[in-house]
């Protein structure tokens, strides 16, 4: 594996121009120290600005000879003076994307599986984390008429929040967070886990994924 480049931490944002908080810049500069697998492509990507007074968001793919498997969205928020909901002052929030063949999609077991690939990468990786939610969303799509010579597509969509906990010094280890999360986009894109040697992770065959909007 390689680690993260230097430019994921290029940018630690703030709606209004504040100053940005030590812990926050020192959160954002953990994200490069992150091992990523040689299939991920990642850049920084403008954040949601509403959300939370400081943000940095990442933009991933998982890419094998030349297909995109899956994408998704990471984004790290935080509020220095705390949130009751998060249970603290960073939150992370996700939104990942695959396409599946058709008969993946029947199997009516396959959200349970993908919101554990999520859960799973962190305890594996022994991520502290609190206040898990989310939701993992199946959309098919059939096509008719003049389209009508297309493969029915169906696409899962998988959106989930964490509240990554914090260290001793109130920064929390973003780069295992983002790690984690890779391998949870390389698992909904089809490819196996990265120790290979699991046998209880289940995985899904490869597929061609969703265009990159």
């Amino acid at each position: 594996m390689a680690s993260a480049q230097g430019h994921l931490a290029d940018s630690a944002d703030n709606a209004d121009g504040e100053e940005v908080p030590p812990a926050f810049r020192q959160a954002v500069e953990t994200l490069g120290d992150a091992r990523l697998r040689p299939e991920m492509e990642i850049e920084p990507s403008r954040p949601p600005r509403r959300l939370a007074p400081f943000a940095h968001a990442l933009e991933a793919a998982v890419v094998q000879d030349g297909e995109d498997l899956a994408d998704g969205r990471l984004v790290l928020l935080h509020d220095p003076a705390g949130h009751d909901a998060w249970h603290g002052t960073f939150r992370l929030v996700t939104l990942v994307r695959a396409e599946l063949e058709p008969e993946m999609a029947a199997d009516p077991l396959l959200p349970e599986v993908c919101w554990s690939w999520l859960t799973g990468a962190f305890e594996a990786r022994g991520v502290a984390y609190g206040e898990p939610s989310g939701t993992v969303t199946l959309a098919g799509s059939h096509y008719f008429g003049g389209l009508a010579d297309r493969t029915p597509a169906t696409q899962i969509e998988i959106r989930a929040s964490w509240t990554p906990r914090e260290g001793r010094d109130g920064v929390p280890d973003t780069a295992a967070h983002l790690t984690a999360w890779c391998e949870l986009l390389c698992q909904i894109g089809g490819l196996p886990p990265a120790n290979g040697t699991d046998a209880a992770v289940v995985t899904l065959p490869q597929r061609r994924g969703p265009e990159r909007r």
